[in-house]
């Protein structure tokens, strides 16, 4: 049976799993004199050797087993636990030695293992001794443990890193569909193992623009070996590699993989592993900073609250960099206009505790965003607000927030080398319900290497939107022979039988927008528009054409729905999925194309083949609209080709 007493087991505090660091010198003054001894856990733990439990792990989760073994006379037993186990979320730890070892020796970590269920363990590896200061950390993922033993081998990216090595051995597994397990672990030790390739090293091949004093990471250092006839990849701390640039004029990379940029120019940094080059390689352009300032706001200082801007009186901030911040503030002046610059942005604080902001009376926030950064299509800059609630005490228990993600599809959108305003309604905060004690913003870069921010006009303001329109919708141009109009002033309309069928929930007039006439829909939340008594043959038709204005919200998750129905031959109405009506419903929002819009008239302009379900068009006989908007006015709905 395990006997606990056996174990001398020791936990740390939390440390992130792999987490890299620069205090141990990569070139130690004075030779090494550091035992070479292989032994983590044969029959019991080697010499000095202790198990450190990673943060938010069960700290318990590491036994000695008698009973199932490998060989010889114990095995380690790892109890992984339940998905919701209050003792941990997971199994996970460094074994870790009080003498450092001499580890040159040796080409592998090897160890045999079995499970009470077949499972993928997550990670195991070498290098990291839970400190946060590990350089020379790898690790194999992934690995597939059945319930009979196997041999497995983590192959050592450059042995002769490892001559004062503290972290022996590393892993980390959690529940798989939610349920726990029994990892053993035996013969744990290094080894010489013959049959092993020369490894195949690698680097992410990646394209980066930054400013002169920006700085990136060598991302996806790596290397495979070829073992019992299959590959083994191994992930690898940057510190293994050495480093090469094209141009150290233009940009440098240290001995741990970081780039920084010094003068304009282009640069090619490549790497190497124990004198092997890798594949891939990373581009360096240097970018230049914004040319000119944001554009100048114009919204009436009278509706403004203004955090940040030359443009109104800003309110008092306490910080526009937290001390918790991960980024560099650096308060800059553009064309003689004020801007935040923030570099390595991961993400930052902005806080207004000590005078904390009534934003109840607000309807949007605007900010105008710059990067230089390449802003692929997984880059998102991510706007975090928070309000601290009634008690004014962060995470006082009354707290609300939301996160909104911005990527280059999304509307706003970031983009790369111009201003962007991103003006965006508080009601895509709706996670914020409190909004009379704003105190926080949290600002984020994802996948924009090197994240460099520029930041002006941040703001809140009270859009003043009309109850109707101011001006009737541009008048369509298409030549009538090309048009079937529903209702238009521009065009001979075909008889609609009815505007808003008695079946509906909407009330319909028409309206004189300067003398144009308009429907207007009210208390909207479905409308049946019927064309019965004299179906419509669009079959010829490859659009619908459709002039919208509402004073009601239309950010996400706000929608506008079109669904068109043909009755088929018959000419009756069957219902959905009987006799030969046909249908199909188009979903519009302020992301989609064409997108929806408060305030103004929106031409939205449909292809008739995105009614996909609609597969008969010689009968058309019912429209429907739903949706959020409560209010809207619509003009020129018509087909063409």
């Amino acid at each position: 049976m395990p006997s606990r007493a056996a174990v001398g087991l020791t936990a740390t505090a939390a440390i992130a799993l792999l987490v890299g660091g620069c205090a141990r010198d990569l070139d130690p003054l004075g030779p090494a004199s550091f035992p070479p001894d292989p032994a983590i856990f044969i029959d019991g733990f080697g010499a000095g050797v202790g198990f450190a439990a990673f943060g938010g792990s069960k700290a318990d989760a590491v036994d000695i087993d008698q009973v199932v073994r490998y060989t010889g006379d114990a095995a380690l037993q790892i109890t992984i636990p339940d998905f919701g186990d209050p003792t941990g979320s997971y199994a996970g730890g460094a074994f870790v030695t009080n003498t450092p070892r001499d580890l040159s020796g040796f080409n592998a970590l090897t160890f045999w293992a079995r499970a009470s269920r077949n499972l993928t363990l997550d990670v195991a590896g070498l290098g990291n001794d839970n400190t946060g200061t590990s350089m020379f950390s790898a690790e194999t993922s992934g690995l597939a443990v059945t319930t009979t033993w196997s041999k497995f081998v983590v192959p050592i990216p450059d042995a002769s890193r490892l001559e004062q090595e503290r972290g022996l051995f590393f892993f980390a597994e959690g529940p798989e569909n939610q349920q726990g397990a029994i990892l053993w672990v035996d013969e744990l030790q290094y080894e010489q193992v013959s049959g092993l390739s020369a490894p195949r090293p690698a680097i992410n091949t990646q394209s980066i623009r930054t400013e002169v004093g920006g700085s990136a990471q060598v991302a996806g250092t790596r290397a495979t070996y070829t073992f019992d006839g299959r590959d083994v990849t191994v992930g690898a701390s940057a510190s293994y590699f050495t480093y090469t640039s094209s141009d150290p004029g233009v940009a440098t990379v240290d001995e741990m993989g970081i780039i920084t940029v010094v003068s304009q120019g282009i640069a090619t940094i490549t790497a190497a592993l124990n004198g092997v080059q890798a594949e891939g390689a990373v581009e360096v352009r240097t970018a230049l900073p914004p040319q000119g300032p944001a554009p100048t706001p114009t919204q009436d200082a009278a509706n403004v609250i203004s955090l940040f801007s030359d443009a109104y009186e800003d309110v008092t901030v306490d910080t526009w960099r937290t001390s918790w911040s991960n980024a560099t503030l650096e308060d800059v002046t553009i064309g003689g206009n004020a801007a935040k610059k923030y570099t390595n942005l991961g993400f930052v604080g902005i806080e207004t505790v000590s005078q904390q902001i009534d934003i109840s009376g607000m309807t949007h926030i605007s900010m105008d965003f710059y990067t230089s950064d390449e802003t692929p299509a997984s880059a998102e800059f991510r706007i975090e607000l928070v309000d601290f609630g009634p008690n004014g005490v962060f995470d006082g228990g009354d707290d609300t927030k939301h996160q909104l993600i911005l990527t280059p599809a999304s509307n706003p959108g970031i983009a790369t080398d111009q201003w962007v305003t991103l003006d965006i309604p508080l009601s895509s905060f709706p996670g914020m319900t409190g909004r009379n004690n704003f105190a926080q913003m949290v600002l984020a870069a994802v996948n924009v290497p090197p994240n460099t921010v520029y930041l002006d006009n941040v703001f809140f303001y009270k859009l003043e939107v009309p109850s109707a329109p101011p001006a009737p919708a541009p008048t369509p141009t298409l030549p009538a022979a090309n048009v079937i109009s529903l209702f238009s002033d521009a065009y001979t309309d075909v008889t609609v039988d009815t505007w808003s069928a008695s079946w509906d929930a909407a009330d319909e007039e028409d309206v004189l927008i300067e003398g144009n006439t308009t429907k207007k829909y009210s208390n909207h939340i479905f409308a049946g528009i019927l064309t019965e008594s004299a179906a419509i043959d669009i079959s010829a038709m490859t659009h619908v054409h459709l002039d919208l204005w509402t004073p009601d919200d239309t950010a996400d998750p706000k929608v506008f729905r079109i669904k068109m129905v043909d009755f088929g031959p018959n000419g009756t109405f069957d219902g959905p999925g009987n006799g030969d009506d046909t249908e199909h419903e188009v979903v519009l929002s302020a992301s989609s194309t064409p997108a929806l819009g408060t305030g103004r008239w929106i031409s939205i302009e449909i292809p008739m083949s995105d009614f996909v379900n609609m597969t008969t068009r010689q009968n058309l006989s019912q429209i429907v609209f739903s949706g959020d908007l409560s209010t809207f006015f619509i003009d020129n709905f018509y087909f063409h080709n």
